[in-house]
């Protein structure tokens, strides 16, 4: 029976989210590389925070 976890698909989604975040970031005027990797390690936490955090284009 194969889990989640060693299939590698909740690996290939964390990754997703990660590009996701990155062009959210860009959106708002942030540096994507930098929120890339910062979701990389928070994954829907850092997708949270830039959802709550201003946008700086508006700025």
């Amino acid at each position: 029976m194969e889990t989640i976890s060693s299939s590698g698909s909740y690996f290939v989604g964390w990754g997703t989210l990660a590009l996701i975040n990155a062009g959210l970031a860009q959106g708002k005027g942030r540096k994507g590389l930098n929120w890339f990797l910062i979701s990389l390690l928070l994954g829907p936490i850092a997708t949270f925070l830039l959802l709550v955090m201003e946008d700086l284009k508006s700025v």
